[in-house]
């Protein structure tokens, strides 16, 4: 299920309470889970890491290993719980993610990548896809990345998501590698035209709807990661701009349908600040904004934090001075 534009996973922050706050200002792209190790899902509580709310879909599940069988089996326990696609990390550049042999280092290993692909494409019937970088270390080079991306082309997926950088493996943090190795589109651009029948979703720098039109140009999707993640609501601009679709809500409406899910997950047991921190950006570039970031820091983002008090801040959003200070 190729969506035009999807929002990247990211660590820390593309948790199952961030998806279903980004799918309530965004019902067109397609979000993914921030990666989970494959281990920890044959070994561990697997309705804790896997379960979702089904209004977060189309949803695919990322994945991190390089045991070709636990990798199998982990697709096909993905597949069960209703993922529309299963996606392969081989673009983490953290050294962690390197001791545990996967992520980008895995691009040292064309051959192990064909293989895991291609049992996870055995073992389920719902799309496997790749998210890489153009290289790794010293290594840019586009027969090199070319090769690579067949491999696995053969191996049985053909959903490439490319981030459009060199993975630093030693030197840099995986902060750093967000910006420091210098963004090669045209990598991106060249690998389309390759593999033309294949989708190519472009990754990397990408913050506006102007720079989404342009890519879509040469490619077939573009994935979003910091920029949403910063200021959520820029989803509206990618649902009008790039999807044509204007019946988008408000930012004081996207929190009203909020409190609801927050309701029943506190029912549940979850704790307000895991939730909430996620809204931090919601009023980003607007008026008054830095209220909303500070009044989140002080009284919702601690663990404490309880239903009253996002009741309290509701009450300041509806005031008219409030929303019109902010912008609704």
């Amino acid at each position: 299920m190729i969506k035009k534009v999807s929002v990247a996973p990211m660590m820390d922050c593309t948790d199952r309470h961030d998806r279903y706050f980004l799918r309530s200002i965004s019902k067109n792209v397609m979000l993914y889970t921030d990666m989970i190790v494959s281990e920890a899902i044959k070994r561990g509580d697997k309705k804790k890491l896997l379960s979702f709310n089904l209004k977060e879909k189309p949803l695919a599940l990322q994945i991190g290993g390089s045991s070709p069988k636990i990798l199998a089996e982990v697709a096909k326990i993905g597949e069960d719980f209703g993922y529309d696609e299963i996606n392969l990390n081989l673009g983490c550049p953290s050294k962690k993610v390197q001791k545990n042999k996967f992520g980008a280092c895995l691009m040292k290993e064309p051959n192990l990548v064909g293989e895991c692909i291609n049992e996870m494409r055995n073992s389920c019937t719902i799309p496997i896809s790749a998210k890489t970088r153009i290289g790794y270390n010293e290594i840019e080079d586009y027969d090199f990345f070319k090769s690579f991306i067949d491999i696995i082309k053969k191996a049985g997926s053909n959903i490439f998501i490319i981030h459009a950088r060199r993975a630093i493996l030693e030197k840099l943090s995986p902060k750093q590698n967000l910006n420091v190795p210098p963004l090669n589109y045209n990598f991106v651009y060249e690998l389309k035209k390759d593999f033309y029948q294949d989708s190519i979703i472009l990754n990397g720098g990408v913050s506006s709807t102007d720079q989404i039109k342009e890519h879509l140009k040469y490619v077939d999707g573009v994935m979003i990661g910091r920029a949403v993640y910063h200021s959520p609501y820029f989803l509206a601009d990618v649902e009008r701009d790039i999807f044509s679709n204007n019946n988008v809500p408000t930012r004081t409406e996207v929190m009203e349908q909020m409190i609801t899910y927050i309701k029943e997950e506190i029912k549940k047991g979850t704790r307000l600040n895991q939730i909430m921190r996620h809204t931090v950006g919601l009023f980003h570039g607007q008026k008054g904004s830095s209220y909303w970031k500070r009044y989140l820091s002080e009284n919702m983002c601690i663990r404490e934090a309880d239903l009253q008090k996002v009741n309290h801040i509701m009450d300041h959003i509806k005031n008219n001075n409030f929303t019109a200070s902010l912008g609704k």
